[in-house]
Parts: structure tokens; C-alpha cells; sequence
């Protein structure tokens, strides 16, 4: 069963299925894993998230530890991996709107560049083909050499994991979409704080813009697509 489907009700399938949404798209012919913000501040320490204000706890670390599981198998088949970091200046020079929203947290736990928080969590191996770059926007595509990378690569398909679903997650998703990539969701790689969010932003992507699967199917679906004709 989906995360989402305790949230609808028969007049909400009726619906989606009268404007017949959530068709699958499925993989094209050459695939990128885009890991979203793997980042040490994300998932805090076992037994000691609440020194870090902005993990996602257990349910995060389980998340990216699939998420690792998913770079691996697809660093082996020669399939590329961009890692994006938020990082934010010491003293919010460049928080921009955000921190109307949320104040600037002076933490080492945090996304503040140059402390621990900010690194890639120790789950997170990237190959010497991978890619890490910065970001300082939700989308992993704004502002950043995202796009230009994928063209270059011949990329028609993009797998997105990590966190959060309802934040970075879904902005990256949106633009992917916008781009016209096939969008793909790793259902259990991705994570958030609080889980009806996590629930209903995978349907809404799902719904229109981005196919929701689960990692052992996305894996069989890139063995397919490396594999020799």
C-alpha cells in the first residue's frame, strides 16, 4: 500500500480516476541518481537527535541507508550520481527568504558551511565519476550547474533521493518535471519530519509530475536499461 492511500476517500479516487492521473512514465534510456542534501544534519545520530534541530530520526537514517543501497547498485552499472549539499554562510548573508521563514540557527549540528552538520553523511560513498555540488535554494536545480551536467550526459531520466520529501525533495521533482525529465521517486530513500507531509507530497508527485517506486524496482528497472541489447 501506498504512504498516501489512508488519506483518500472513495470521492477522492473517483477523482483521480475521472481525470485519469497517475499514469507511469517509467525510466528512458539513460538514467541519473540526483541525491538530495544526504547531509549529516538531516538524520542526526542514533541516540543523540536532539542535539541536532533539524533531523529526520530514525525514519531518515533507514531512508538513506536504502538510498545508499540504491547509489551503490547504480554506481556498479555505470550509472552517474550528483550529490547536491545545503549549505548556509555563518552569518545568513545568503539565507535569502528562507529566514523569513525559519531563523538562522548557529549550530555545529546544522547546515552552517564548514561544520559537521553540513558534511556528507558517512552512509553517502560518492564514486570518482560523481558529482557534489552546492545548492542554496530547495531545488537541486536552481542556481546550480544541475541541468547542464544531465544534458551533457545524455540524460533523459532522473531518480531523486534523500530529504526532505516536502521540501527539497519536491522542489527538485517539480523542476525535473518542468525540464521534461522522466522524474522518478525512490519511494523508501526519501524522508521527512513529520509524516503527513512525507505522505501527501509523495502523492502529489506521484499524481502528476514524478513515478513513486520503490527501490528494489527501481534497481531491476536500471539493470534493465544498462544491460546489453
Amino acid at each position: 500500500m501506498k504512504p498516501w492511500t489512508r488519506y483518500l476517500d472513495d470521492a477522492d479516487q473517483a477523482v483521480l480516476q475521472k481525470g485519469r492521473f497517475g499514469n507511469r512514465m517509467g525510466l528512458g534510456k539513460r538514467a541519473a541518481i540526483v541525491a538530495i542534501d544526504c547531509q549529516k544534519y538531516m538524520v542526526g545520530e542514533e541516540g543523540r537527535d536532539s542535539n541536532w534541530p533539524s533531523s529526520c530520526g530514525a525514519i531518515g537514517r533507514a531512508a538513506l541507508q536504502r538510498g545508499a543501497d540504491l547509489v551503490a547498485r547504480a554506481q556498479a552499472m555505470g550509472v552517474p550520481v550528483f550529490f547536491t549539499l545545503f549549505e548556509l554562510a555563518a552569518n545568513g548573508k545568503d539565507i535569502g527568504v528562507y529566514g523569513r521563514k525559519r531563523s538562522l540557527l548557529d549550530s555545529q549540528h546544522w547546515c552552517l558551511e564548514n561544520t559537521k552538520g553540513a558534511e556528507l553523511s558517512d552512509l553517502m560513498s560518492p564514486a570518482e565519476q560523481d558529482v557534489t555540488f552546492v545548492k542554496k535554494k530547495p531545488s537541486g536545480f536552481h542556481g546550480t550547474p544541475l541541468l547542464g551536467y544531465l544534458n551533457d550526459r545524455d540524460i533523459d531520466t532522473v531518480i531523486v533521493i534523500g530529504g526532505a520529501t516536502s521540501n527539497c525533495i519536491r522542489a527538485t521533482v517539480f523542476d525535473s518535471a518542468s525540464y521534461n525529465f522522466r522524474t522518478i521517486v525512490a519511494q523508501d530513500a526519501v524522508f521527512d519530519r513529520i509524516p503527513v507531509s512525507h505522505a501527501i507530497s509523495l502523492f502529489d508527485m506521484d499524481r502528476q509530475f514524478a513515478d513513486v517506486m520503490p527501490v528494489d524496482d527501481i534497481v531491476a528497472a536500471l539493470e534493465e536499461m544498462t544491460s546489453p541489447a
